[in-house]
């Protein structure tokens, strides 16, 4: 999940940042509304944590101009304004959730997990769909009942796919769901991150769209037609040819 702190104070920032990684989230951290703003518009975020009083242009502002501009990534306000008439603007400008500095980072963590499962339309935190099952407060994945041990990646990919099941998503989409400022991704790292994937959940659950992309199969395919094996394997995902055995 790849997150937007927009914050000016250095030593709140700074352990956030620290934070909110230690907790499995990919953060980007910017320190004024400009910035806020322009990445927000530019960039792919899975949700973002704006303060209210930010040098330059104020979140009040940053919030309007966003949601004016269309721009429906789910924002967090952490504040140090607690009046009721600033949450009740900031809430009727668009605002997802509206949290008073300080605050505890796990229920940070659990806000923004809820708010990104809102955004969704997931009732509940766990994810089930064709047999597995994904919690993302213990990053814990199970498939057909069994535990299944997933690097920090392999979950965070698995988790955006489950998200959108059915759903195909590209290279580039799924880069910048797992990827921060400032980290380097090979042309193949995707690749390899489905194909380790699929060796531990079982190829038929993620299915390649050739040309396009990557998509979580909600349903197990039904067996192809003897007669057509060639269509059969391009739309299960089959993997040709060798495959790296890492990524970063």
């Amino acid at each position: 999940m790849r997150l937007l702190l927009a914050e000016d104070d250095q030593l709140l920032g700074d352990g956030l940042r620290a934070g909110l990684r230690a907790l499995g989230f990919q953060v980007d951290w910017v320190r004024d509304g400009v910035a806020a703003e322009r990445e927000l518009l530019n960039q792919t975020y899975t949700a973002a944590i704006l303060d209210l009083g930010l040098p330059r242009v104020d979140g009040i502002d940053v919030l309007q101009s966003l949601r004016n501009r269309g721009v429906a990534t789910p924002v967090l306000v952490l504040t140090a304004r607690d009046g009721v008439p600033q949450r009740i603007q900031a809430l009727d400008i668009g605002a997802d959730d509206y949290v008073v500095k300080p605050v505890d980072l796990h229920e940070l963590a659990a806000r923004l997990r809820a708010l990104v499962r809102r955004s969704h339309g997931q009732a509940q935190d766990r994810l089930s769909s064709n047999g597995v099952d994904l919690q993302p407060a213990s990053r814990e994945v199970w498939a057909d009942g069994e535990a299944v041990k997933l690097s920090s990646r392999e979950f965070s990919l698995l988790h955006v796919l489950m998200l959108r099941p059915g759903r195909v998503l590209t290279r580039e989409q799924l880069e910048n769901h797992l990827y921060g400022w400032g980290e380097e991704v090979g042309s193949n790292t995707i690749e390899v991150h489905v194909h380790h994937l699929r060796r531990k959940l079982g190829s038929h659950r993620i299915r390649t769209v050739r040309g396009v992309g990557y998509a979580f199969a909600a349903s197990t395919p039904a067996p192809a037609p003897e007669s057509a094996p060639a269509e059969a394997a391009a739309e299960l995902g089959a993997d040709t040819g060798s495959m790296p055995l890492s990524a970063s």
